[in-house]
């Protein structure tokens, strides 16, 4: 039989079984076995459109974060770390700032800590520099060779961390914890900066923060933990004595960086905002703005105490 015949025989059985058949032989491979020599049949071979069996559900689309570009050099303008800029004050001290943070996140300090991949950056009241401190130790994590890093804005009622880096409002957060139809994924921004991605707040909405304390959040938490083992998260919240969602998401963190503004903060604020998370295992206290020996008269540094089960005695310390 010639390769002419077997092609009609075959069309023929394909036919009668169902499948759908159309196109040519210009529109397919020639066989795995056939070679220069061989002969080519110049009758239509038959394309084979394998359909779904009835009833059965077409494949889910997988969901792309979307890239984002962030301009480094409004970044470096507005006094924040940018991955190349040259080397500063600030950046070499959140190298000192961020070095004890990832050796906890990656299970390297002097005790295992559960979720320390999970960091808040917070303060105990607003105007202290916490979202500026959470954007430039994302950055500076980014700039790892080892780790990626995501920045969550979680301050549900004031978010900033898009208008400062430049960007539109955009979904995120809230989205995902009011919509169970939205994933992370659609909603997480990559960006320009290699191995830095951004998570918004998201749709505002009219309780937003008790969003933060729901089931919903939990469970979002524990995804983010455990998904990717290289990952750093830093969560921009609201100040710890404004809020008390601010407190239950702080119980949920394997560490808490509390901003404190040098000769601007009361003392008893900080005792207070540092008894709110007492359980957290792992506390920093970073001070910001604190006058420095350098030409400007300003720096921002850390200071207080960094350490385990740090808690009142850090602020009467201070």
């Amino acid at each position: 039989m010639s390769l002419i015949e077997q092609a009609a025989k075959r069309l023929e059985q394909l036919r009668k079984a169902g499948v759908e058949v159309t196109g040519s032989a210009a529109d397919t491979e020639a066989p795995a076995s056939a070679n220069a020599d061989s002969p080519v049949p110049s009758t239509p071979v038959p394309i084979i459109k394998r359909q779904a069996p009835a009833g059965a559900a077409a494949p889910a689309a997988v969901a792309v974060s979307r890239h984002i570009e962030i301009d480094l050099n409004a970044l470096s303008a507005a006094g924040l770390i940018s991955p190349d800029a040259p080397r500063s004050q600030l950046a070499d001290q959140y190298r000192v700032i961020k070095r004890p943070l990832i050796a906890n996140a990656m299970g390297k300090g002097a005790t295992p800590i559960k979720r320390g991949n999970l960091i808040m950056v917070t303060s105990a009241v607003s105007g202290e520099g916490k979202s500026f401190t959470a954007i430039n130790l994302a950055m500076s994590i980014a700039m790892e060779l080892d780790n990626t890093v995501m920045l969550v804005d979680a301050d549900v009622p004031k978010p900033s961390v898009l208008k400062m880096l430049g960007l539109p409002p955009s979904r995120g957060l809230l989205d995902v914890l009011t919509d169970e139809s939205v994933a992370l994924s659609q909603v997480m921004m990559r960006t320009s900066v290699d191995k830095l991605s951004i998570l918004p707040s998201g749709t505002q909405h009219a309780r937003a923060t008790e969003l933060l304390a729901s089931e919903a959040m939990v469970k979002l938490l524990d995804e983010m933990a455990n998904r990717y083992p290289d990952r750093i998260i830093i969560f921009d919240s609201p100040p710890l004595l404004m809020t008390t969602e601010a407190r239950v998401l702080a119980s949920h963190m394997g560490q808490v960086v509390v901003v404190v503004k040098a000769e601007s903060t009361v003392r008893s604020d900080v005792k207070h905002a540092l008894a709110a998370i007492d359980s957290c295992p792992v506390k920093l206290v970073l001070l910001n703005q604190a006058r420095t020996s350098t030409q400007d008269g300003y720096g921002y540094g850390y200071g207080y105490g960094y350490g385990y089960g740090y808690g009142g005695k850090v602020a009467e310390d201070a």
